[in-house]
């Protein structure tokens, strides 16, 4: 078995955009908008978690190639009971990042739950409603480079 072999593949501009939401209480989620979170903004961190978790998905998932990327950027969208986040990855590579995206996207929403579980705990310590779902990949795009490759 091993790695698949991209040596033939083109070098092309790959972009993936994964989204995931995290269930919460509306109690916490009006913590997280006033910014009443003891361990800071779990917004910010998450995003940097993210970005950071983005880079590493080849240390992470044993068949992916480690891939240069040109830019991980995350948006969150906050409703009554829930924050979803969007991870944007894109990179100049002989392979997607439709994996980048996806971890990125799960390790945002793994740290929002990190920041904010001594308020999701019920009386026994357990999180009876808190959960991670519909994590998915929401767009895939390969087009020609932005710029001329070098010669």
């Amino acid at each position: 078995m091993g790695m698949i072999d991209i040596t033939g593949k083109r070098v092309l501009l790959r972009e993936a955009v994964a989204s995931g939401r995290i269930i919460l209480s509306p109690e916490t989620v009006k913590k997280i908008r006033e910014n009443q979170i003891k361990k800071g903004d779990p917004l910010v961190v998450a995003e940097i978690a993210a970005m950071k978790a983005a880079k590493e998905t080849y240390l992470l998932i044993p068949h992916c190639h480690q891939i240069p990327l040109n830019t991980v950027e995350l948006n969150f969208s906050i409703g009554n009971n829930f924050v979803e986040a969007n991870c944007l990855v894109k990179a100049e590579a002989m392979t997607g990042v439709e994996m980048e995206a996806l971890v990125g996207a799960s390790i945002a929403l793994t740290t929002i739950w990190d920041m904010v579980k001594y308020l999701e705990k019920d009386k026994d310590g357990q999180y009876p409603s808190t959960r991670i779902s519909d994590i998915k990949v929401l767009k895939k795009v390969k087009k020609p480079g932005s710029k001329p490759e070098a010669v």
